[in-house]
């Protein structure tokens, strides 16, 4: 186990005991979060919508931060979709709002852990104060090493196929040639281009659907879904996902060596 995490966690906890149990050797590279549940967890408390959004923001701290210490590459967080637009404006006014004090309150965060900061989606859409506040995050996080972390804002998985369309048409007309179009290629002009496709898709909150997300990265991942609702999602959920990950076999369409690709009965929480 990496120092750094060992350290962050109680001795004789149930977080430590998971840890303990995670082959550090086989983690998922890339994980990727739709963040669900947020205005449930204020409902049942009988609290506005937007308390289940702040109350989020822990999770955010603590699901980021156990990622780097765990020493994962790429952790990219689902955190307001082009759907979400349609969102009452006080709603939208809030989220914007509580992404920028994260970034302010965390900078220094996520430099100490050497945290790469980096925005996926259509940025243009945002409001000129909250898109500086991004960017000087960017800037200020660009020489990190460690932990990439994305955040989707403005996304939708349609949408950036479609800009990816758009970009390689541009460049094609520019240059008087179309290039020879392979999957590699349309990869790089994808929001993620360079990045490892996540090998690892958790959903909180129960539901079962992809929500637009990632939807041409994510085409072989493995998915698990919890009931949990985001604001209650904490490092010890994040430590059980990876560990069920590290149960699957992964044969990207081909069969197990020596097997006729049964694996026998699945749980209902892992897709």
């Amino acid at each position: 186990m990496r120092p750094e995490l060992r350290d962050s966690l109680t001795p004789g906890s149930e977080a430590a005991a998971l840890a303990e149990a995670i082959d550090f050797a086989r983690l998922p590279r890339h994980v990727a979060i739709i963040m669900d549940g947020n205005g449930r967890w204020a409902q049942r408390r009988r609290l506005p919508r937007v308390q289940g959004h702040r109350a989020g923001i822990a999770s955010v701290r603590d699901v980021v931060e156990s990622s780097a210490r765990l020493g994962l590459q790429v952790l990219t967080l689902y955190a307001f979709s082009i759907e979400n637009w349609k969102r009452p404006r006080l709603e939208v006014e809030t989220l914007m709002r509580l992404l920028r004090e994260y970034l302010r309150r965390e900078l220094r965060t996520l430099l100490d852990n050497d945290i790469r900061f980096q925005v996926i989606g259509r940025i243009r859409e945002l409001s000129a104060p909250v898109q500086r506040e991004l960017e000087a995050g960017m800037e200020a996080t660009a020489g990190c090493k460690g932990l990439l972390f994305n955040i989707a804002l403005s996304y939708g998985g349609r949408a950036e196929i479609v800009d990816a369309c758009d970009r390689l048409v541009r460049e094609a007309l520019a240059r008087g040639t179309a290039p020879a179009l392979d999957e590699a290629t349309f990869a790089g002009y994808l929001y993620t281009a360079g990045q490892p496709d996540p090998d690892l898709l958790i959903r909180t909150s129960g539901e079962m659907r992809l929500s637009n997300f990632l939807l041409w990265q994510v085409a072989y991942a493995e998915m698990w879904m919890t009931d949990t609702l985001w604001p209650d999602f904490r490092h010890v959920e994040l430590f059980r996902a990876i560990l069920d990950y590290q149960k699957r076999e992964r044969r990207y369409g081909g069969l197990a060596p020596g097997g006729d690709g049964a694996t026998g009965p699945r749980r209902v929480q892992s897709l």
